[in-house]
C-alpha cells in the first residue's frame, strides 16, 4: 500500500531508491540541493518555516482524546523498569505501542512526524538519516512510534521518536541544562547482517569513527599507550562518572594539532543534527571546562580485522558521554550535560540489535 507520504517514486521499491540517492549525493557533495528535493515531502510546513517544536505544538492538537491518553505523558512520568520515560534510551525500542505508519494516526499526523524528523535532522543527513531508516525499520514508521511529554501548548515539553537504532528528541529547549533534552541513541545495520566487515559497507555513521582514527594516527607512542583501553565497557552504560574513572588519553595531553583533529572529530559527531542541538553540546562542553576535561579512548579488544583501525571508542568528560561501538555493527550512545548533577536516567536494556 502507498501512502501519501511516502517519498519514493511508485516505479521503483524504496531500498533502490534510497541506494540510487545516497549514491547521488555523495557524488554531488554533502551540501547538495538534491537532499530537500528529493525529501522535503511536507511542503506547507517548509513554506512556513515551521520550526519541529510549532510541529509538535499542531500535531498534539490534532491528537484524538484516546491517542492523547495512549501516546501523551506528564512531564515526570515514570515506568518500571524504564525508569523516567521522558529520558530513557535504548538501541532497539518502541515508546508506545501504536507504530507511526499505521492506521492508528492520520495521513496528516503522520506528515507531522515526518516534519519533525526532519526538523531535528539536520538537511546534508536528511538522505543518510533515511536510508538508516529503511534498512533498519523497512521505512520511515515502520516499527517507530511516538510520545510526547509536558504540554505543547506550554513551555515545557519534549517529543520523543523511537524505533530500531533510533532514540531522537524535540524539546525546545525544555529540558534545563541538557544537550538533545536528554540520552540520544543512533546506528546502523545497513547490509542486515548484523556483524559488518572492517570496511563498515554502507554504514552512514562509520565515517565518525575514522575521523577519530585520524586522532588516534596522529599519536605517539607513549600517547597510543594512555589512549588504548583493553576492554569495551557495556555500551549503555553512559551514566556520568567520577573524572578518576574515566579511561583514555586526557585531551589535555594533546598537542595543539591533535587538539584540532579531535574537534574536528567532535564536529562529525554533532554533524547530523540541527544547529540548536549542536549550540547545546556546545554549551554543555564548554561549562564542564571544555575538552580539556575529557578523554578519548580506544578499546583494542573488538578489533574487527585486526587492522588497529578501532570499531570502538569513546569520548567521555565529567558530563559528556559519545559512546561509539563499532562492532558488531555501529550502535551510538549520547549523554550530555552542563555538570554531573543532572539527572540524566540512564537505565537501559541492551538487546541484540
Amino acid at each position: 500500500m502507498t501512502h501519501s507520504f511516502d517519498p519514493s517514486p511508485s516505479d521503483l521499491n524504496r531500498r533502490q531508491f534510497l541506494t540510487t540517492s545516497l549514491a547521488a549525493t555523495a557524488a554531488l557533495g554533502a551540501a547538495t540541493p538534491l537532499t530537500a528535493a528529493l525529501f522535503d515531502v511536507n511542503k506547507a510546513v517548509a513554506k512556513a518555516k515551521e520550526t519541529p517544536e510549532s510541529a509538535v505544538k499542531h500535531l498534539f492538537a490534532s491528537l484524538s482524546e484516546k491517542q492523547r491518553q495512549e501516546i501523551c505523558f506528564g512531564w515526570d512520568h515514570t515506568e518500571k523498569g524504564r525508569g523516567l520515560l521522558r529520558t530513557h534510551v535504548n538501541n532497539n525500542w518502541t515508546i508506545t505501542k501504536p507504530e507511526v505508519r499505521s492506521k492508528y494516526f492520520t495521513d496528516e499526523q503522520q506528515d507531522m512526524v515526518r516534519a519533525i524528523f526532519e526538523g531535528i535532522i539536520h538537511p546534508d543527513w536528511h538522505t543518510r538519516y533515511y536510508k538508516q531508516v529503511e534498512d533498519d525499520n523497512g521505512g520511515f514508521g515502520d516499527n517507530q512510534a511516538i510520545a510526547i511529554f509536558g504540554d505543547p501548548e506550554s513551555d515545557r515539553f519534549e517529543f520523543v521518536m523511537t524505533g530500531r537504532h533510533m532514540t531522537l528528541r524535540c524539546d525546545g529547549n525544555s529540558a534545563d541544562h541538557l544537550a538533545f533534552g536528554g540520552p540520544i541513541f543512533y546506528g546502523h545495520d545497513p547490509l542486515g547482517e548484523f556483524n559488518e566487515g572492517p570496511d563498515h559497507k554502507e554504514n552512514v555513521f562509520w565515517e565518525q569513527a575514522l575521523k577519530a582514527n585520524e586522532v588516534y594516527k596522529m599519536l605517539d607512542g607513549r600517547q597510543r599507550k594512555l589512549a588504548e583501553v583493553r576492554r569495551t565497557p557495556s555500551e549503555g552504560d553512559i551514566a556520568f562518572r567520577d573524572t578518576k574513572q574515566i579511561q583514555g588519553i586526557p585531551v589535555s595531553e594533546l598537542s595543539s594539532d591533535q587538539q584540532e583533529a579531535l574537534q574536528e572529530t567532535l564536529q562529525s559527531l554533532v554533524e547530523p543534527f540541527r544547529q540548536s542541538d549542536r549550540d547545546e553540546v556546545t554549551q554543555c562542553i564548554k561549562t564542564q571546562g571544555g575538552l580539556n576535561s575529557c578523554a578519548l579512548a580506544f578499546y583494542t579488544d573488538n578489533d574487527i580485522g585486526k587492522d588497529r583501525v578501532w570499531d570502538n571508542w569513546r569520548l567521555e568528560g565529567p558530563s559528556f558521554v559519545w559512546h561509539f561501538r563499532g562492532a558488531p555493527h555501529v550502535h551510538v550512545w549520547v549523554n550530555i550535560a552542563e555538570n554531573a548533577a543532572v539527572e540524566t536516567n540512564t537505565p537501559y536494556v541492551n538487546k541484540r540489535s
